[in-house]
């Protein structure tokens, strides 16, 4: 066990890692996904693209926990790699499926409040916490929800509609469980 916390702390102040090397690469995917899908009208190639930004979240989060490579760079750079990208990629269906600004407004909002609220878990505790369950949920069904729109054109207003409306209930619920956590970890540290 003490080798496992030796390694794990040997990568916490670390910037130069595998997982973070990937974030930085999603981030880079951003300016080709927005230019294909909404300047080249490559709806096939831009949905590679978000599947491949997809994959690379998954395996950077993957070798992060395996090897023990968890940073708190990365536990920074990954979100703000994700969020980017969900937010551009939204962005961008906005501008066919008009209900997409409903995610679109709950992520804004959420992500603000996580923003602040998180500075102010690691200013007052100095932790700075990863991703939960339901936040990874919510991402999960937000990629397959940008993705099945990008890829499927034509899709039918009620399953487009259904899906956007399953996805912005999931990021309400995530929101608010986030929202308990951090002013519970702020309420504890002030007692």
């Amino acid at each position: 066990m003490e080798q496992k916390t030796d390694r794990a702390s040997k990568y916490e102040k670390k910037i130069i890692t595998i997982p973070n090397i990937l974030s930085f690469f999603r981030i880079c995917l951003i300016p080709v996904l927005v230019w294909l899908y909404s300047v080249g009208h490559d709806y096939m190639w831009a949905g590679y693209i978000l599947i491949l930004s997809g994959i690379t979240d998954m395996v950077d989060g993957y070798i992060a926990r395996h090897f023990h490579m968890v940073s708190n760079l990365g536990k920074i750079l990954d979100p703000i790699a994700d969020k980017l990208t969900q937010g551009v990629m939204l962005m961008c269906l906005v501008m066919r499926f008009l209900l997409m600004i409903v995610p679109f407004v709950l992520l804004i909002a959420k992500e603000i409040y996580m923003s602040v609220s998180g500075i102010l878990v690691i200013q007052r505790t100095g932790i700075v916490c990863g991703a939960d369950w339901h936040g990874k949920a919510a991402t999960c069904f937000l990629y397959g929800t940008m993705i099945l729109h990008v890829f499927w054109h034509e899709i039918t207003p009620v399953i487009s509609a259904v899906c956007i409306i399953a996805c912005a209930a999931l990021i309400g619920v995530s929101f608010v469980l986030y929202a308990i956590r951090n002013v519970k970890l702020l309420k504890n540290n002030g007692q």
